[in-house]
C-alpha cells in the first residue's frame, strides 16, 4: 500500500481498506485531498502550543494534516464508532498528540476539555449540526472564550450569514450574534467535487478570532430582540419588536421605527437590547 507525505497511506486506500462509507445521517461528506486539507490546516495558523478541537474528523484526512502541519494536541470529537478504528491508527502514528472522544459535539463541553490551555478550533463541519455548534462555542463564555480562533467549513450560504454586513440579504440573526462577538472572513471557497460524495452545495472555510473590546451587552436580550426584528424582517421595526416595546423603545435609543431589521448595525441591535 502506498503512502503519503506523512509517512501513512492515502485516504482513498484506508476508507477502502475499513470498509468506510460515508452516512447521509451523519451529514458526512469526506475530504480525500491531502493538498485541500493542509490548506485548511495552514489556514489556522500556528499550532504549536495549541489544543486542537476537530469535530467530525471521520477518516481522519484533515485530522492528519493539522498534527502535520506541528498541533501539540488535537482532540477529535467523532459519533461514529465506525471511524474509531482508522483514527486510533492515526494516534498512534502520531504518539501522545491525538486524543479521540467519542460522542455528540453539542453535548461536548470543549473548555472543560482544553482545561484552560489556549485552544483552537479546525473543523470541516457536519451541515446539520454545524451553525448550532458554532452559536454553542460564541455563547459559551462571551466574556472570555475558550478558544483564540476558530477555522471551520460550513456551506457557502451559512459562511455569507456569518459574515454579513448590515444591509446585506444574508444579514440576519447570526451575523448579529458573530458580529457582536468576533471578527470573521471567509478564506476560501471549496467545490462540492472536493467532497465524497459531493455535495449539491458549495462549501466556504470560516475564520473567526473573538473581539477583544466587544459592545456591552446582555446575551439574552440581544437574542429577544433579534428573534423578533428578523422573525418580521419585512416589516418596519415598530411593528416588528412591537412586543418588546415598539416605537417607544425605537424612540429611547433614536432608531427611525420606519426603518428594517436587515439595516440595523450591530451597534444598534446591542443599544435596543440595553434599552429593554
Amino acid at each position: 500500500m502506498a503512502t503519503t507525505y506523512d509517512g501513512l497511506p492515502p485516504l482513498r486506500d484506508v476508507v477502502a481498506t475499513h470498509g468506510l462509507a460515508p452516512k447521509k445521517t451523519l451529514g458526512q461528506n469526506f475530504l480525500f485531498d491531502l493538498n485541500l486539507t493542509a490548506k485548511i490546516a495552514r489556514s489556522a495558523g500556528p499550532l504549536e502550543g495549541f489544543t486542537v478541537f476537530e469535530i467530525g474528523p471521520g477518516p481522519g484526512g484533515l485530522t492528519r494534516a493539522l498534527l502535520a502541519q506541528g498541533a501539540t494536541r488535537v482532540v477529535a470529537v467523532e459519533t461514529d464508532p465506525r471511524c474509531l478504528p482508522i483514527l486510533a491508527e492515526i494516534a498512534d502514528h502520531f504518539p501522545d498528540r491525538l486524543e479521540v472522544v467519542q460522542g455528540d459535539a453539542l453535548k461536548t463541553d470543549l473548555a472543560t476539555i482544553a482545561e484552560g490551555a489556549p485552544a483552537k478550533i479546525v473543523a470541516n463541519l457536519p451541515y446539520n449540526v454545524g451553525t448550532q455548534l458554532l452559536i454553542n462555542w460564541l455563547t459559551a463564555n462571551p466574556d472570555h472564550p475558550f478558544w483564540t480562533s476558530m477555522t471551520l467549513m460550513f456551506q457557502k450560504e451559512v459562511g455569507q450569514r456569518i459574515v454579513a454586513a448590515p444591509g446585506s440579504n444574508h444579514y440576519g440573526r447570526l451575523g448579529v450574534l458573530a458580529g457582536w462577538l468576533a471578527h470573521s472572513e471567509i478564506l476560501f471557497d471549496v467545490p462540492p467535487q472536493a467532497f465524497t460524495p459531493p455535495p449539491k452545495v458549495t462549501s466556504s472555510v470560516v475564520q473567526l478570532e473573538p473581539l477583544k473590546d466587544r459592545l456591552p451587552c446582555d446575551l439574552a436580550k440581544l437574542e429577544r430582540v433579534t428573534q423578533a426584528a428578523f422573525g418580521q424582517r419585512r416589516k418596519m421595526l415598530r411593528q416588528s419588536i412591537k412586543p418588546l416595546g415598539g416605537e417607544a423603545l425605537l424612540d429611547r435609543v433614536g432608531i427611525d421605527p420606519a426603518r428594517r431589521a436587515e439595516t440595523l448595525s450591530v451597534a444598534e441591535f446591542c443599544a435596543l437590547a440595553q434599552a429593554i
